[in-house]
C-alpha cells in the first residue's frame, strides 16, 4: 500500500524538511566528539523549549512510553500510596504501570471528554496525606482534552506531593510551565508539535523528583528504563548507558532549533490559531466535539464524536482509501475520530483539508454534514486571528 498523500494523524506525523535532512547526514560513532557535542545541545534545546530553570534535562532513547514507564518505576515501588488521575486512555494506562508495580493505587476518574476538577484533588490529597505522587495527563491524545496542570501542580507541591505530567502530546504545542506550575517530572516526545521523529523520551525533572528517585530503592539500575543511569553515567561520567540512535537525534535537535528561531510563543499561536479554526469548522458542519467544552479542548488534536450508525474505523479507512487523508480513531476512548494539528502539520491549509475529508466522508457513510458550512467556517476563523508563526 502506498502512503497517504497527507497525514492528519494525532502522531507521529510528517516532519519538516530541515528535520529529514538532518536524519540523513553521516551516522557518527556515538562517542565522537561531534555527535557528543550535538547530543548536548539537544538537551540545551529540549531545555530551552521547556522553560526551566530548575529542571535536569534526560533524553532517553525510547519513544515516550518508555520515559513514562520509567518515571513510574522510578517513583514508585510496592506500597507507595500513589494517585492517579484518568481522564483518558493514557491516564488509565499510567495506573496500570503503577498497579504492576505493586503500588497503593489511588484514582480520581472522569468521563472521557472531561477533565479533572483541581478542588477534587486537593479534597482527595487532605483525605489522604499518605500520598507520595500524583500523576496526570496535561494533553490526553486520543479525547483531545486538556488537563489543569498549572492548578493541579501548585496544589500537590503544597503538599509535598511529586507530580509526573505526561505532555507528550502537549509539548512546543500548547503552553507549558514547569516552573511556575511547579510540576516535577515531566515526559514529553518529539514526534509531536515538535515536529520530529519518534524515538526518544524528552524528559525534565525537578530536583524535588530526583529527591524522590533516590529515595526509592527500587528505581532501576542498569536497566534500560533507568533514569539514574542517564544522569549518573551521561552527565556525570559522559557516557552512555546504552547507544544512542544518531540519526533520531539529529533530527531532534534539528526540529528545537526550528522552534526556537521562530519563536516559543509564536509557535504555540501557531497551533492554537489552526486548531481554533478547525473546531469552528467541526461545529459548522453540524458535527460536535468530543472535548465537553470548547475552553478543554486541546490545540494539538481535534478529536470529533462519529454520529451514530457509523464507527471511527470506518470514517478513518473510508478518508485514506478515498480522500487519500490519513486520519486517528479513537484509541478506545470512544466512537471519535481525530484530525491531527501538530508540528509541521499546524497549518492552515492542513486543517482545511483535514475537515474538508472528514466531513465528505461523513456524507459518503450516510451521516449529514455541510461541507462547504465547514470549511466556510474555519476559513473565517483563519481570517480573524493573526499568524503564529512558520515553524
Amino acid at each position: 500500500m502506498d502512503p497517504a498523500d497527507l497525514t492528519l494523524s494525532a502522531g507521529p506525523n510528517d516532519v519538516f524538511p530541515e528535520v529529514r535532512a538532518a536524519m540523513g547526514g553521516p551516522v557518527l560513532y556515538h562517542y565522537d566528539p561531534v555527535f557528543k557535542e550535538r547530543f548536548r545541545a539537544t538537551e540545551a534545546a529540549v531545555g530551552r523549549i521547556f522553560g526551566s530553570d530548575r529542571h535536569e534535562i534526560i533524553l532517553m532513547q525510547g519513544e515516550a512510553i518508555l520515559g513514562l514507564e520509567a518515571a513510574a518505576r522510578s517513583l514508585a515501588t510496592r506500597g507507595t500510596p500513589c494517585l492517579n488521575l484518568v481522564s483518558g486512555v493514557f491516564g488509565k494506562g499510567f495506573g496500570m504501570w503503577l498497579s504492576a508495580i505493586g503500588a497503593e493505587l489511588h484514582e480520581i476518574e472522569v468521563p472521557y471528554d472531561d477533565v479533572i476538577d483541581p478542588d477534587a484533588v486537593a479534597a482527595y490529597l487532605d483525605a489522604h496525606p499518605a500520598i507520595k505522587v500524583v500523576s496526570v495527563v496535561h494533553s490526553e491524545t486520543p479525547s483531545g482534552t486538556v488537563n489543569p496542570v498549572d492548578r493541579i501542580g501548585p496544589i500537590c507541591r503544597s503538599r509535598g506531593v511529586v507530580t509526573v505530567v505526561d505532555a507528550v502530546s502537549s509539548y512546543g504545542g500548547i503552553e507549558l510551565r514547569p516552573d511556575e506550575w511547579q510540576l516535577d517530572l515531566i515526559v514529553a516526545g518529539p514526534q509531536k508539535c515538535l515536529g520530529g521523529p519518534p524515538g526518544m523520551s524528552l524528559m525534565a525533572i525537578s530536583p524535588e523528583a530526583w529527591a524522590a528517585i533516590e529515595a526509592n530503592p527500587d528505581a532501576p539500575r542498569g536497566s534500560f528504563l533507568s533514569i539514574l543511569d542517564y544522569r549518573d553515567l551521561w552527565h556525570g561520567e559522559g557516557r552512555f548507558p546504552f547507544t544512542p540512535s544518531v540519526p533520531e537525534v539529529m533530527g531532534v535537535l534539528a526540529a528545537a532549533e526550528l522552534l526556537l528561531a521562530t519563536g516559543v510563543d509564536a509557535v504555540l499561536a501557531r497551533h492554537e490559531r489552526v486548531a481554533r479554526a478547525c473546531r469552528a469548522g467541526v461545529a459548522a458542519m453540524g458535527l460536535r466535539l468530543w472535548a465537553a467544552s470548547e475552553t478543554t479542548a486541546a490545540a494539538s488534536v481535534t478529536s470529533i464524536r462519529v454520529p451514530d450508525g457509523i464507527t471511527d474505523i470506518q470514517v478513518r479507512d473510508h478518508a485514506r482509501a478515498t480522500y487519500g487523508v490519513q486520519l486517528s480513531a479513537g484509541q478506545g476512548a470512544g466512537n471519535i475520530i481525530r484530525i491531527g494539528h501538530m508540528g509541521a502539520t499546524a497549518r492552515p491549509a492542513y486543517a482545511i483539508a483535514g475537515l474538508a475529508a472528514v466531513g465528505q466522508t461523513m456524507r459518503d457513510l450516510g451521516a449529514t454534514a455541510d461541507v462547504g458550512a465547514g470549511v466556510a467556517a474555519a476559513m473565517a476563523s483563519l481570517a480573524t486571528t493573526a499568524p503564529g508563526g512558520t515553524a
